[in-house]
């Protein structure tokens, strides 16, 4: 048996391990992939949550083994295809330290598919084969190299689908086949919204400010990427493929985000509605947070249109995770230098009442701000992780909800009204409101 260094292939497990825990299932539409000239010991293909009616299909073809000087005859049996299951990765990492020349396809812990041997003749030919998952549970697909230094070229074509008690296929992993009918639901809720919002902006359109049109512009985006969502996974769970509509769920998604984080942004700074002007370091925050946001959409495709089994997948995960980071801190800073401003205004322009309710709502859009991106950043990324994968799409509609409380809280706090905390105040409540903002302490 050829030898295998203990330490790669360990930490590569680990490295492994950590992935398979926190990275939600792919896609899982058909896909066809090109490995080129690749060394890496393991390579991790795609994750899918099995029934008792499971299938993996693999096609590869364009097969080209280069073997390393120290090697020149590589074991056609030590490269092959297997199905890991997170529990039995456990195992496999136990069998790794108690023998550093194991190779991970002798272990009973795998679903072993087929090696290269069985490419006729090997190894430069072809191979197509489907394989029945009798034990519901979620695999990972993978494809050992236990020959250290050769490098695999080869064209690889997966499909993996769950077969419904009519027979059909459904491609979608067995804890997202809801995600379509989920995607309308809410499709459905943002489209009343949408017009509950335009009926609110036609009754009180001489209270209409700019930044209510660009919230408007924003539910009519958040609707449109929810039905594209909800037809590309249609598609994906019946044919596999997303017939164009993942190009324009990106579309819509890219606009979706920008103009979410610079609806935020603006209304923190009290753009539109306290002046109609930003300052310079206000400027600077939008300058920084939109090209961000479109480098951390770049990221997005790459990760959902590739897979984990390019050589960057995991650079571009590092990429968006840090974007995705500074852009929730960047869109902090407006509301924080708006709190700030309206309680130093407060102490000099005699106007109590109003600077208080308008701090007021300031530090409750500070909490509903944090509150959401605290929910939708780390709170759905543990639901995905602890949760069976029979249900992970409970973490999608968690996150779906959570984000449809907070644009029903930003908007209700910020609608067009003409008796609103920003314009309308009893000044009879003037001399309660200065002792109120002088006993303020408030700390951010």
């Amino acid at each position: 048996m050829v030898k295998i260094p203990f330490s790669g292939v360990l930490l590569l497990f680990l490295l492994t391990a950590a992935f398979l825990a926190g990275v939600p299932p792919c896609a899982a539409e058909i896909k066809a992939l090109v490995i080129s000239d690749d060394a890496r010991p393991m390579i991790l293909f795609e994750k899918f949550g099995f029934t008792h009616t499971g299938h993996v299909t693999v096609t590869v073809s364009s097969v080209s083994v280069v073997s390393s000087p120290a090697d020149p005859n590589p074991d056609p049996s030590r490269l092959g295809f297997f199905l890991l299951s997170e529990e039995a990765l456990l195992q496999v990492l136990l069998e790794i330290q108690q023998n550093p020349r194991f190779c991970v396809l002798d272990s009973h812990y795998v679903l072993y598919l087929f090696n290269f041997r069985d490419l006729s003749p090997p190894p430069n030919s072809g191979f197509n084969q489907s394989y029945p998952v009798t034990s519901p549970n979620e695999y990972s697909l993978f494809f050992a190299n236990c020959a250290p230094e050769t490098k695999v070229s080869m064209a690889v074509r997966t499909e993996m689908y769950n077969k419904d008690p009519n027979g059909s296929k459904d491609y979608l992993p067995a804890g997202l086949t809801q995600l379509p009918s989920l995607y309308f639901l809410f499709f459905l809720c943002y489209t009343a919204f949408v017009g509950f919002w335009s009926y609110s902006c036609w009754t009180n359109k001489r209270v209409v400010h700019r930044i209510h049109l660009l919230m408007a512009g924003l539910l009519l985006i958040k609707s449109l990427n929810l039905i594209c969502a909800a037809e590309d996974k249609h598609y994906v769970k019946s044919t596999g493929t997303p017939h164009g509509w993942d190009i324009l769920f990106y579309i819509f998604q890219f606009i979706r985000v920008v103009l979410l984080f610079t609806v935020i942004i603006l209304i923190g700074t009290g753009w539109s509605f306290l002046k109609p002007f930003l300052q310079e370091k206000e400027k600077n925050v939008l300058i920084i947070v939109i090209p961000l946001q479109v480098l951390a959409n770049i990221a997005s495709i790459v990760i959902g249109e590739t897979g984990p089994f390019i050589k960057d997948w995991v650079t571009w995960n590092q990429v968006f995770l840090l974007v995705d980071i500074i852009c929730c801190c960047a869109i902090i800073f407006p509301i924080v230098w708006s709190i700030r401003s309206l309680r130093e205004t407060s102490k000099t322009d005699g106007k109590a009442a109003k600077n208080l309710a308008k701090l007021t709502l300031f530090r409750q859009f500070y909490i509903v701000v944090i509150g959401y991106l605290y929910f939708t950043r780390i709170v759905v990324f543990a639901l995905k992780t602890i949760a069976a994968y029979k249900y992970q799409w409970v973490s999608y509609a968690a996150e779906e909800a959570v984000s449809l409380a907070f644009y029903m809280v930003m908007f209700y706090m910020f609608r067009p009204e003409e008796k609103n905390e920003y314009f309308a105040l009893d000044e009879e409540e003037e001399e309660a409101a200065a002792l109120a903002l002088r006993d303020d302490e408030f700390e951010l």
